[in-house]
């Protein structure tokens, strides 16, 4: 069998942006990936459904899986063949270990290929508003690793007299890194700053000196992950800081999906600065229409489409069988703007189905099973244009997902989305319930408030018009955290 190859990507320290455009590639054409804790599962999503997710995550007090289980079975699985990633947070060349797992590669000939990333301490330092070079401030910066059996090998009078210092995980060592710093001749007074899960939403900074860090660090029960910076460029945080001042920093959401194309309401959440998890994850696959089927659905006085995928499904089925989409006669509706919008992308215009009349023949195209079809849609025929799943595999990464910081907010966009977050989020061991007692709840209209409704909850926000835009108006400009 012919050898595989395994590429170390740098996933960067949080924010899913940061991954590198080569590094994206790499992530959706493997057939296996290695994932470590800190990285941002989101970016698991571009995977292919068949790949394989190995998480070899470890925290500051459990073991976990190995070095030595992680090298074996990066060699195990490129001797299968498999193109294999080894997806680590940040820079995987920073504290990363690549070389130890690299070296095992060589080892036994296999061809590895490394992909940087965005180290955590220029990054998250960036995100608190710090700069780590600065003609004026910092013309030098070191990368210390900061956890307990590294201390003794420091050179901590060379790290005085350098201008910026990154320590990473540091924050159990930070008396000793203050401790050593100042007897070493580094200032009292000298600048400090904690980041906790830099780039993230949930980033939290402490700012202060060597003096005082260490009180302020526990006063706020700061832990890992964090970066700790010492050095005079701190002070400019006042100026630059940037990311900690988005109207939704510092706020968690989780947004219950029911589609496979990215959701609009979590993406205008993240550019203003939230933290957005979404759940569950969906994969969709084709469905087989004939042609003599296609050409009698066209004969339909209505067709409604229920989301983007059954449209994109049934379109897609069209030019396959070489069908010219000018053959549509019909009147075509939709259930939201979503799939009004795919239907725009493909050349084409449709009504919401709220202006639909009574009156001739109706199709409806949906992506679930016929057994499975919402009676709201209307009592016409139906056909599934496509297969939408949710992606098992997610259901073990959720939990994960709601570690740390609590989420503050629950957000549903239609009925099926409180229905999906209820089953798959009770799937996967999650306290669903328990989550919608303590955070916020919206939801993007009165059909779907009614669904919640159901289950024992009533929503905290709901706009005037079932958008988008409005929800995000009313999290952006009510006080309901």
């Amino acid at each position: 069998m012919t050898k595989g190859k395994v590429y170390f990507i740098g996933a960067g320290p949080g924010d899913e942006g940061l991954i590198t455009v080569k590094g994206q590639k790499a992530i959706e054409k493997a057939e296996v990936i290695l994932y470590d804790r800190l990285l941002n599962p989101k970016l698991l999503e571009a995977a292919a459904f068949d790949c394989e997710l190995i998480y070899c995550g470890k925290t500051p007090y459990t073991t976990g899986i190995s070095q030595e289980e992680i090298n074996e079975l990066l060699v195990s699985k490129a001797l299968e063949g498999h193109r294999v990633v080894r997806l680590k947070g940040g820079d995987p060349a920073v504290f990363g270990r690549v070389g130890e797992e690299a070296e095992s590669l060589k080892d036994e000939g296999i061809p590895f290929e490394v992909i940087p990333g965005v180290t955590s301490s220029i990054a998250a330092s960036m995100y608190a508003g710090v700069p780590i070079t600065h003609r004026d401030y910092g013309r030098s910066f070191a990368m210390v690793t900061g956890h307990d059996q590294t201390k003794k090998d420091i050179d901590w009078n060379g790290l005085v007299s350098i201008d910026t210092v990154a320590f990473y995980m540091g924050v159990a060592s930070l008396p000793s890194i203050r401790e050593n710093l100042i007897n070493h001749g580094k200032p009292g007074n000298t600048p400090a700053l904690v980041i906790q899960w830099g780039t993230y939403g949930r980033q939290e900074s402490v700012e202060g000196t060597l003096d005082d860090i260490v009180e302020r660090v526990s006063g706020r029960s700061l832990g890992n992950p964090a970066i700790t910076l010492v050095g005079d460029i701190i002070s400019l945080r006042g100026k630059l800081q940037w990311f900690e001042r988005k109207p939704l920093y510092g706020q968690r959401f989780l947004v219950a999906r029911t589609g496979t194309a990215k959701s609009a309401l979590a993406e205008a959440l993240y550019e203003l600065g939230g933290e957005v998890i979404e759940f569950p994850k969906w994969n969709a696959a084709k469905v087989k229409i004939e042609e003599s089927q296609l050409l009698a659905f066209l004969s339909y006085d209505r067709i409604l489409f229920t989301s983007p995928e059954s449209v994109h499904g049934f379109l897609d089925s069209l030019t396959e069988q070489a069908i010219d989409f000018r053959r549509i006669s019909s009147k075509l509706y939709v259930l939201s703007r979503k799939s009004k919008k795919a239907l725009q992308q493909r050349g084409l215009t449709a009504e919401l189905k709220s202006g639909m009349p009574e009156a001739g023949t109706l199709l409806v195209v949906g992506d679930r099973n016929r057994d499975l079809r919402d009676p709201a849609h209307g009592d016409g025929d139906y056909i599934q244009s496509i297969a939408k799943f949710v992606d098992e595999r997610f259901l073990e990464i959720f939990p994960r997902m709601l570690g740390g910081k609590a989420v503050g907010t629950v957000l549903f966009s239609n009925r099926h989305s409180v229905d999906m977050l209820m089953q798959y989020g009770n799937k996967a061991n999650v306290d669903v319930e328990g989550l919608l007692k303590q955070a916020s709840i919206g939801v993007i209209g009165e059909s779907t408030g009614n669904r919640l409704q159901d289950y024992g909850f009533t929503s905290d926000m709901m706009p005037k018009e079932p958008s988008v835009e409005q929800l995000v108006d009313l999290i952006v400009n009510r006080n309901v955290f």
